[in-house]
């Protein structure tokens, strides 16, 4: 038993969902999105590498030296698994570590819309998953991917860094390949994967050009195609794919992304105060015929009404999805009035509105 699983099972025992370890500071625990210390002294540079090194593999700790970060997976049989990632800072040697369920959520126990069941069903197409850091990106496609799974018959492969939900092949055929283990990049793992007959594909994260580029041309040549990217809505989303592109290529894209786009959800993750927990509350665009067009012609900034007149066929905007938590008592006002786009829809839910200066 490595020294740091004791830290690991104080986190399965307590709930939380991320391990700080920093040198200079105590350890620190991410408990209902809140951090909290732990009691215990306050970790040296020597002692803290030492015992990240015990968990690391000899590949990652020289990729870690030689570059001063790094990504990979750590698991406790029984307990769970964690995403690790260690950095170099001014006082030495720190670690964050995120626990990954060794149980797949489902929809159900996320309280996810029926509308994104819907998607594991699609035949081929560019499905997203966004939002900040921690906002529960991963669980949301693992639930898709996990029904697909259990209700197709065809080949899934997944790219990620580091692996995190284990999908143990069902009804479909799964194959993870991890960045650093098993192939060098996303796009080099995409451009493989295009000659591995596969149905779908899961793309951990589309972080540059040639990745983005090589999801959209399997999204439109007949794979169903689902990605995650850093942006906090839907239009931003889309504007975030075309503007990574050259100016000369950005028309090419649209077109490209026009097509291919299916759908966009975008996420936050909120404390609940009805029961222990976090629940998360989602924008949903689908991509019908009019936000093709919006697409086309360079009007993302009219997808907030195309999310509106669309709720019959499963749109929802991030206010709606808010207001409906507020109502039923899953979550603080306050917390969703510092996400919501409609300042003033949410202020009288407030018992001391706040005085925002950004807002005058």
């Amino acid at each position: 038993m490595a020294q740091i699983d004791a830290f690991f099972k104080l986190m399965h025992d307590v709930g939380a969902s991320d391990l700080h370890l920093v040198s200079g500071n105590q350890p620190l625990l991410r408990l209902r999105g809140g951090l909290e210390r732990v009691r215990y002294k306050i970790l040296e540079n020597g002692d803290l590498k030492r015992m990240l090194y015990e968990i690391a593999p000899e590949e990652k700790v020289k990729v870690f030296e030689e570059f001063g970060d790094v990504d990979f997976g750590y698991e406790i049989p029984g307990l769970s698994r964690y995403r690790a990632n260690f950095f170099n800072q001014k006082w030495g040697i720190g670690a964050v570590f995120r626990a990954i369920p060794t149980k797949i959520p489902t929809a159900e126990e996320l309280g996810l819309p029926p509308v994104l069941l819907k998607l594991a069903t699609l035949p081929k197409g560019l499905v997203l998953v966004t939002g900040p850091t921690g906002s529960g990106k991963s669980s949301t496609l693992a639930a898709i991917v996990d029904h697909a799974n259990r209700t197709r018959r065809d080949h899934i492969i997944t790219i990620e860094d580091p692996i995190e939900f284990v999908h143990h092949s069902n009804q479909c055929l799964v194959n993870h390949r991890e960045l650093g283990t098993h192939t060098r990049t996303y796009a080099a793992a995409l451009r493989g994967a295009l000659r591995e007959d596969p149905d779908i594909i899961m793309v951990g994260e589309m972080r540059d050009l040639e990745t983005i580029a090589l999801a959209l041309e399997a999204a439109n040549t007949g794979h169903l195609v689902f990605g995650t990217l850093h942006t906090t809505s839907a239009a931003k989303t889309v504007d975030r794919i075309i503007e990574i592109f050259p100016a000369n290529m950005q028309g090419q894209i649209r077109a490209s992304l026009a097509d291919g786009l299916r759908a966009v959800i975008s996420q936050a993750l909120f404390k609940r105060i009805d029961v222990t927990g976090r629940c998360a509350a989602m924008e949903i665009l689908l991509a019908t015929s009019a936000v093709r067009n919006l697409i086309r012609d360079s009007k993302t900034f009219q997808m907030g009404t195309v999310i509106q007149t669309g709720r019959k066929f499963g749109m929802q905007s991030l206010d709606d999805a808010l207001m409906e938590h507020i109502l039923a008592g899953r979550i603080d006002p306050n917390d969703a009035y510092t996400h919501c786009q409609d300042k003033g829809k949410f202020r009288q839910y407030l018992t001391q509105p706040p005085d925002d200066f950004t807002d005058v």
